[in-house]
């Protein structure tokens, strides 16, 4: 069995604030972009896994595809698999890859044992594995909040919309992003700014992130400034970082845009 695990981005990003368990609540719209990673799942004889493409750092049994397939053998006693991930999300790039990962074993599992696991049961066992990965069991556009584990569908239609999406190579760390950033209370919803149109983005939609790892990272800033210049309406850092996306609503801008940091180019699915 083999599935295409895709990378999101962040349409806007507010930290609320520090939670009592060391979290922080956010609220922010995610969205599942046509870039992928991709997983083969067989049965097997033994548990195996391999990894090829992008190399992940980390001892055996630490990646989130093999803790979900222990997740799983050890509530539903399933039989061994292979499991085979080539990497092509760049890892600490801000687009969930390996939150998409892990989430797509869980649903490659489950087809392949014919486990028969709700939506739910799916999402709440994701939720084990990672903040993030609660929203790849559906792929809508959907807003997250608390951890960013309360989730709510939005509609949004980015099917006339072209994205270009930039890495440089940076990899930001998590705790690292979340050690700069000042909370932001007072602010308007991301539900509420995402129904305006796109045009509006630019002023409106904000990505908390920013401010402390730009000034860290000025390349990365330089980055999204250079998607404007060519006439993205909208543009970003994802997440925490370092990947920059921008939308383009005119083809030739976003198919003409060349960068030593280009990862992907092309048009939306239909995210309706």
């Amino acid at each position: 069995m083999i599935l295409y695990p895709p990378a999101k981005i962040n349409l806007g990003l507010n930290i609320l604030r520090k939670r009592n368990d060391g979290y922080h609540d956010i609220d922010t719209c995610m969205v599942e972009i046509p870039f992928t990673d991709i997983i083969e799942v067989t049965k097997a004889d033994s548990f195996e896994f391999l990894q090829t493409g992008i190399k992940i750092s980390g001892l055996g049994g630490t990646n989130l595809c093999e803790k979900a397939y222990q997740l799983l053998h050890n509530e539903f006693q399933i039989g061994p698999v292979r499991i085979h991930l080539r990497k092509q999300i760049p890892v600490g790039a801000g687009l969930g890859g390996g939150s998409a990962d892990a989430t797509f074993t869980l649903l490659a599992l489950n087809e392949l044992f014919q486990l028969q696991l709700s939506t739910e049961k799916l999402k709440q066992l994701a939720s084990e594995l990672g903040s993030d990965c609660p929203f790849f069991v559906d792929g809508l556009p959907q807003i997250a909040q608390g951890r960013g584990e309360i989730l709510s569908t939005v509609e949004l239609d980015l099917s006339d919309v072209y994205l270009v999406l930039l890495n440089p190579g940076i990899h930001v760390g998590t705790k690292e992003a979340y050690d700069g950033v000042s909370v932001s209370e007072d602010v308007r919803s991301i539900e509420e700014i995402v129904q305006k149109p796109m045009d509006q983005w630019r002023e409106l939609l904000k990505n908390d992130f920013e401010t402390s790892v730009f000034q860290r990272y000025p390349e990365i800033q330089a980055l999204k400034e250079s998607l404007y210049h060519t006439g993205a309406i909208y543009a970003a850092m994802s997440g925490s970082g370092s990947s920059v996306f921008g939308l383009f609503t005119n083809e030739d801008a976003a198919m003409n845009f060349n960068s030593l940091h280009l990862i992907y180019k092309g048009r939306f699915k239909n995210q309706s």
